[in-house]
């Protein structure tokens, strides 16, 4: 069995999900929000063993806590190679966005790509490449649970005002990848409440405008 704990992290409460096959007990983070203490227990608490953390794209309040979980959990970061430029802006946009700095983001060294897997005991996650939001935007698949960061939420989809987005690549992207999943997948977004494909299909009017 697949489990999921939701921990909503960092300065503008992102969604991070811990994925864990029960069987196995190995595991997988998408997004790691934050660095406090307390999330870093909660995930040494679960008991697992942690294979990877997957960034669903590059801002700063999807990654703030990556080097603290490489030197916790001896664990490697994959990002999409196009949203370095996100990475290496992350202590500024902090400073924007919730005023104030940290330090450049050392640890992440491995690069994820459109259809690479990743597995965790008998389940395979795949990445599903939707810039937009972002040049290197990724989401993740694993049996009907979409894991689509800033790609998608319930009613609405990613902001493209800030560097590198592009509305019309996101909605495309949307579209013709997102929405051919099967309309009962479940998806949980970056922020927010989860919702599933035929949800949005139906009722996102961003997307159907």
């Amino acid at each position: 069995m697949l489990s999921i704990k939701t921990f909503v992290e960092g300065p503008i409460d992102a969604n991070n999900y811990l994925l864990t096959d029960e069987d196995s007990r190995e595991a997988v983070l998408i997004d790691c929000s934050s660095s406090r203490d307390e999330f870093v227990n909660s995930i040494k608490d679960a008991n697992v063993t942690l294979k990877y953390i997957l960034l669903t794209h590059g801002h700063f309040d999807h990654l703030l806590g990556v080097d603290k979980f490489k030197k916790e959990f001896c664990v490697e970061t994959y990002v999409s190679k196009d949203d370095m430029t996100q990475v290496e802006l992350a202590p500024q946009m902090l400073g924007i966005f919730a005023g104030s700095m940290t330090e450049d983001i050392k640890s992440i060294k491995n690069f994820v790509s459109d259809g690479d897997e990743f597995k965790i005991g008998n389940y395979t996650i795949k990445a599903i490449s939707t810039p937009g939001h972002t040049r290197g935007g990724m989401c993740y698949l694993v049996d009907n649970k979409l894991f689509s960061g800033d790609t998608l939420f319930q009613g609405s989809v990613g902001r493209c005002d800030l560097p590198e987005g592009d509305l019309q690549s996101l909605i495309s992207g949307i579209k013709n990848k997102i929405f051919s999943l099967p309309e009962n997948t479940e998806v949980f977004p970056g922020h927010g409440a989860k919702t599933t494909i035929g949800y949005e299909k139906k009722y996102n009017e961003i997307i159907n405008y």
